[in-house]
């Protein structure tokens, strides 16, 4: 709050008790100048007051103390700012006396006894503010943590996109463009056919990652795109069995998702087999659940995830993008038999 709203609000709130005040003592016997007086120099002292009292709450970081500590300076400190103001008040009336400035009625309490009654009223309303300020400001704590909660998430979301759309392998992209190169001379229909493929991965890979969910199918269009670039460079040594339910129409799932299972496939799987094998990427629908399997030659070791070539973080990105976007019941199982690696993931369509 600027410090011009601030005096605006605190002008509202004391000027609004010295009316009230002046109304109540109205009802009970006439008001003089005297009065008028006294209240409003009462008002400003209390106004002077709650500014201290806000200023000492923020230079001590009273919200940082803990509840115990809080309290403490609560229970403590608009007492003694009280007696400060009573005293004061004291001391501007008979000042006022002295000087024929100001007149009372005879007879009109005073006394030890009634200073102690105005001190406590003055006490109570210095609670009273205190209490609302303190509430304010930690509701604000807690808005702008809110604010800064989904801000921090925002950013690792979007630090997560930076990664999806740097996660095509620099060397598949290498061996595109080698193979691309080759294959100009040798077949040009068929490397125009390939480039055509090279800009829908690349393409899916800047624009879709932007999306929490994309349609399946225009997940497998890439990653067939994807694998028909990657048959270019392993030729015969890699074999796709796809085998996709006609019942997962309409489905969707988190961008590159399928592409990152079948890329880790290729890498940790084909690349490593001598003489290639067979990957198989099987999709079926159960329910609202979507199960995706893909299986490859190969081994799997999860004891060395450290390993530069290792799968781990790849597997890592995956859980974290099927927590984030794959549903209550998303999961991620790998099992290894046979000399094949199979990676089944569950999420919801």
């Amino acid at each position: 709050m600027t410090t011009g709203r601030r005096a605006a609000l605190q002008g509202v709130v004391w000027g609004g008790y010295v009316l009230i005040s002046l109304g109540m003592l109205a009802s009970f016997q006439p008001v003089s100048a005297s009065f008028v007086f006294v209240m409003v120099a009462l008002g400003g002292l209390l106004w002077l007051a709650s500014e201290g009292l806000r200023a000492l709450a923020v230079r001590q970081a009273w919200l940082d103390a803990g509840t115990r500590g809080l309290l403490l300076r609560l229970a403590l400190l608009p007492p003694l700012a009280a007696v400060a103001v009573q005293a004061t008040l004291y001391g501007i009336n008979s000042l006022g006396l002295a000087l024929g400035l100001l007149s009372f009625p005879r007879g009109m309490p005073n006394g030890l006894g009634v200073l102690l009654g105005y001190t406590i009223n003055t006490t109570i309303m210095l609670w009273l503010w205190l209490a609302v300020w303190v509430g304010v400001q930690t509701l604000n704590r807690w808005r702008l943590g809110e604010i800064a909660k989904w801000q921090a998430e925002a950013a690792a979301r979007e630090l997560e996109l930076q990664v999806l759309r740097a996660q095509i392998n620099p060397h598949f992209l290498f061996n595109a463009l080698n193979n691309l190169r080759a294959l100009i001379n040798e077949d040009p229909a068929r490397a125009r056919e390939m480039v055509s493929r090279l800009s829908n991965t690349l393409r899916h890979t800047l624009q879709h990652s932007a999306k929490a969910r994309v349609p399946l199918a225009d997940e497998l269009a890439v990653v067939r795109d994807y694998v028909a670039l990657e048959q270019l460079h392993h030729e015969e040594r890699l074999r796709v069995d796809w085998r996709v339910d006609p019942a997962t129409d309409g489905a969707s799932l988190p961008p590159m998702l399928l592409q990152l299972l079948v890329e880790n496939a290729i890498k940790h799987g084909i690349a490593r087999t001598p003489g290639g094998g067979l990957v198989g990427i099987d999709i079926a629908r159960d329910g609202e659940q979507l199960r995706i399997t893909v299986d490859n030659p190969g081994e799997w070791q999860p004891g060395q995830p450290g390993r530069a070539d290792s799968t781990g973080l790849g597997l890592a990105n995956l859980r974290e993008r099927l927590q984030r976007a794959g549903g209550e019941s998303a999961d991620c199982r790998i099992h290894v038999a046979d000399g094949r690696v199979q990676v089944s993931v569950q999420l919801s369509a």
